[in-house]
Order: structure tokens, then sequence, then C-alpha cells
């Protein structure tokens, strides 16, 4: 018998990895909250700097891993390491190197997720009457945009984009796909503010972090959720669904 399988069977099992995240969050957020800070790369940057340069393919490597754990047990941190990519690798190859881990990080989570409770509550969603039933119908036939939407728009917290998914069962590939596409304009802008922190650094400053709500990076991304919507409101017009 598999170790999927089991979990199935076994309700307590299949909660298990959802619960060490949240319990792993918990603590993270009162202990972590100083080493995965601005100041702590400031103050380390030398190190990082002389680590990247003896040891680069270890650099990325240890780097993903890092920030896959960060994303993937919701620690504080996710904005700096995003930083961190950027002022180590600079915006190319960096903001790649940041939306992989993050798709990974947040895969774990929504994996974790949907064992737990995904299978039980879309099941009680689907069986469901009324207004919460056809929110669920609405959602599913617009899978694609919703997700992507989730993704573009900087108000929704990333550890809700990752969880709303393995809830409403949307397949794997759909969420992974959508995840890395969709927090690639994001990625790009904070990595280039990491990419500049050499110069932050050099003046005593802290970097920016508000410059993706400028209209110059804001407009191109409400851009981007426009086409997201489109589908939507096309679907709505002709009464074709997504496919």
């Amino acid at each position: 018998m598999t170790d999927m399988t089991e979990a199935k069977q076994n309700p307590i099992l299949a909660k298990l990895p959802l619960i060490a995240i949240l319990t792993v969050a918990v603590i993270g957020a009162f202990t972590l909250k100083d080493y995965l800070s601005f100041e702590a790369l400031r103050d380390n940057r030398e190190t990082l700097l002389a680590f990247r340069d003896s040891n680069y393919l270890l650099a990325v490597l240890g780097f993903i891993a890092i920030y896959v754990v960060i994303v993937a047990f919701s620690l504080p941190g996710a904005t700096i390491a995003t930083l961190t990519g950027g002022f180590l690798f600079a915006t190319f190859p960096g903001f790649l190197f940041n939306v992989t881990a993050a798709t990974i990080g947040a895969t774990l989570i929504f994996l974790a997720a949907r064992m737990g409770f995904g299978e039980k509550l879309g099941a009680k969603l689907e069986a469901s009457d009324g207004a919460v039933k056809k929110i669920k119908d609405g959602i599913d036939e617009n899978q694609w945009s919703m997700l992507f939407l989730i993704r573009l728009v900087p108000a929704v917290p990333f550890f809700v984009a990752n969880l709303v998914p393995a809830f409403l069962e949307v397949p794997l590939h759909r969420f992974v796909i959508s995840t890395f596409l969709g927090i690639i304009p994001g990625s790009i802008v904070y990595t280039s503010v990491g990419a500049g922190l050499g110069e932050v650094f050099a003046r005593g400053e802290t970097p920016n972090f508000s410059i993706i709500f400028e209209p110059h990076i804001l407009l191109p991304i409400l851009g981007l959720c426009v086409l997201a919507i489109l589908p939507i409101l096309i679907k709505a017009v002709t009464g074709k669904k997504e496919v």
C-alpha cells in the first residue's frame, strides 16, 4: 500500500503535512524575524558575495533550497529572499531562481492542503446548494483566468493564493503553470530592486518596497490582470466556457 493510499484512508495522517507547515510557520514567525530580514542581508552581504564568487553553483542550489523552505513553510522573509536573489545573481538569472523556488514552495503547500482538506472540502462544496455552489461553479468554469488573476493582483497574499486552489480541486498542472507564469511580473520588479541593493547599502538606505505600486510598474500589471479576466468577460457574453 502506497503512502498516498494510507494518507487517504487515515484522515489524521493526511493532515500531518499541513499541520507541520502551520506549526513551523507559527514558530518561525516568532523566531526567524531577525534572521530573515533586510538588516541580516545588509550585515552579511560581503560573506554572501564571497561565497557566491567561490561556489556559484552551490550558492544557486543553496539559495533555491532556502527559498523553497521559506515559501513552503510560510516563514517570514519571502520578500527579503527575492531581494537576495537579485542581489546575488542580478535581475537575470536571479528572477528565474526566485520564480522557480517560489513555485516549488507553493506547490508543496498546495499538495499538503489538498491532501489534508482539499478533496473533502471540494466534495462538500460540489454537493452544496445555493450561492456557495454557484461561486464554485464560476471558479471551475474560469480556472485559468482566476488562477492567473490571484497571482497578478498584488493585494492577494501569496499564502492565500496557494491554499484556495487546493480547496477548490484545481488540477496540479494548472496550479504549477499559473503560479510560475503569474508571479513572473512581480518577481522581476523585486528582483531588480535586489540587484540595485549594492548602491542602497552604500548610501545607508533601505529599499523601496512600495515600488510595485508606482504607476509605471502597477499599470502594466493591472493590464495583465485585465487580460487574465478577459476570457471570463468573453464567456459571459458568448456563453462559452474556457477549455
